[in-house]
């Protein structure tokens, strides 16, 4: 899929912009503020469920049958929006989905669009393609909005500006929204209720005259057709509803089988997510109704690497996820790095996992977000649809360094090793051989004694290879004796 695309530009590995992110205090401090209240305020909200666990089994469940027979749930999604006066469209990759999208504006007679948050189009980089085109796309989630004047990139799946600041909001409403349409106020202050206000009227003129709305959805039901939007703040509501003509980008892993599939998802999502027992606002429409909402609608189904990752028993269980970002607010390396240092739309956990699934591990960027991990395991105790996070991560740091089949673009290929980790598999290959020898604990002992003999030489850094090891960490210290002369001396012989 030569259109593969996840809505960033060029980007170095995950370590050097880890690096350079955690040297900035303010965006630490904003990060760590933002990430301990929400996932404070979700713990409390998910002990209100004494069925949780049984609620994440069946959302695991619901998710894996329906990945499992995706192909029948899909054409029988196409069918329903189809009876329900709907177009369907599908793109293989981004620069397909991009080329519908910016077709079907340009049809209208239109040059302007309205845009629910949505991590679909960001994924395919839609609003350059549409500005390529002569389209302005304006988003209308107050965070999003923050990240577009703002000339910056979301770093979080929810909550897209929490590296900002509301003094720096200030600065950039005062300074950008004139640029955009209606200008902020003049003596435009930082408390929340004047962002928010100048941000309402700012949209509201947009609103009003947008003939063109441009949405993602959080599910999509194969049975009636139904799209379904979850949101917090209303603007979503106004794009799906004021405009002539809608056109949603949904991934093809967002079907589920029935509307009643959706009981559960509307319970965990909202909780995971904002901490909220339900959205305030939450949004279904199914196909067009004359005289109610949009006369034209259009879905635009989106592949874009997820056959592949469909193709990869351990990693498919990424495409369960449902965008509620509660690994990010756990994950300790996130909390210090922030979102833009993964590289792509997808920060955090999941974005460790599923952009090198969607992209392949060819780049750079991708090879390393396998590593950008812990293994602590918070991430994979609070995700609703039990994705085992530290599972995939092992799999695929397994293919980074070893290589091995793949699926690509459909077809089966087998990946190289990736450089820089022969060192690594030099030593995995030494300690096989040791531990399948016959004799290999006489081999071990002797090689700890003589370890233990050189503990004095122990030195700050390791040399050659284990220098990347030592980069960002330091060694540990060693006890005063070794473990093996303990135990001889406290227990003797015994087990």
């Amino acid at each position: 899929m030569t259109g593969t695309h996840l809505g960033m530009p060029a980007f170095p590995p995950f370590p050097d912009a880890a690096r350079e992110a955690v040297r900035d205090g303010v965006l630490r401090a904003n990060l760590r503020h933002a990430t301990h209240t929400i996932r404070g305020k979700r713990a409390r909200a998910v002990a209100e469920l004494a069925d949780w666990e049984r609620l994440r089994a069946a959302g695991k469940a619901v998710k894996d049958h329906t990945l499992r027979h995706l192909d029948r749930y899909l054409l029988q999604l196409e069918a329903s929006v189809t009876a329900a006066g709907g177009t369907v469209h599908w793109a293989a990759d981004a620069d397909e989905a991009n080329r519908i999208v910016t077709e079907l504006v340009l049809a209208t007679g239109e040059s302007e669009v309205v845009k629910v948050k949505s991590m679909a189009t960001q994924e395919t980089g839609l609003n350059e393609a549409l500005e390529a085109a002569g389209i302005a796309a304006y988003e209308t989630d107050l965070a999003e909005l923050i990240v577009q004047l703002g000339h910056d990139r979301p770093s979080h799946i929810l909550v897209p500006a929490i590296h900002r600041n509301r003094h720096e909001i200030r600065d950039i409403f005062r300074s950008e929204m004139g640029g955009w349409g209606r200008p902020a106020p003049e003596d435009l202050g930082d408390d929340p209720r004047e962002l928010a206000e100048a941000a309402r009227l700012h949209l509201r003129e947009k609103f009003l005259r947008a003939k063109v709305a441009v949405s993602g959805a959080n599910f999509v039901v194969a049975e009636t057709g139904t799209m379904v939007v979850l949101e917090s703040e209303g603007n979503g509501r106004m794009c799906l509803t004021l405009p002539d003509t809608l056109i949603s980008v949904v991934g093809i892993e967002k079907v589920v089988p029935t509307f009643r599939d959706l009981e559960v998802f509307l319970q965990t999502l909202p909780r995971s997510s904002t901490a909220e027992r339900m959205n305030p606002y939450t949004t279904m429409w199914t196909g067009t109704h004359e005289g109610d909402g949009p006369s034209t609608f259009h879905l635009v189904l989106l592949d874009n690497g997820r056959t592949d990752t469909l193709a990869d028993a351990t990693g498919r269980q990424a495409l369960r996820c449902i965008r509620c970002s509660a690994c990010l607010n756990v994950c300790p390396v996130y909390e210090r790095a922030g979102g833009h240092a993964y590289g792509s739309v997808y920060p955090g956990p999941i974005g460790a996992v599923l952009s090198p699934q969607l992209r392949g591990t060819a780049d750079a960027v991708d090879a390393s977000l396998p590593y950008a991990s812990t293994l602590c395991g918070a991430c994979y105790e609070v995700c609703p649809v039990a994705i085992d996070i530290p599972e995939i991560l092992l799999h695929l740091r397994e293919r980074v360094v070893q290589g091995g089949p793949v699926t690509r673009e459909g077809v089966r290929v087998r990946l190289r090793p990736a450089h820089g980790h022969t060192a690594e598999r030099a030593a995995m290959r030494a300690a096989r051989l040791l531990l399948n020898h016959d004799d290999w604990p006489v081999a071990l002992r002797a090689g700890e004694r003589l370890l233990a003999r050189a503990r004095r030489l122990r030195p700050r850094r390791l040399p050659g290879p284990g220098r990347a090891w030592t980069d960002t960490r330091e060694l540990p210290g060693l006890p005063a004796e070794p473990f093996r002369d303990w135990w001889l001396r406290e227990r003797g012989n015994r087990p």
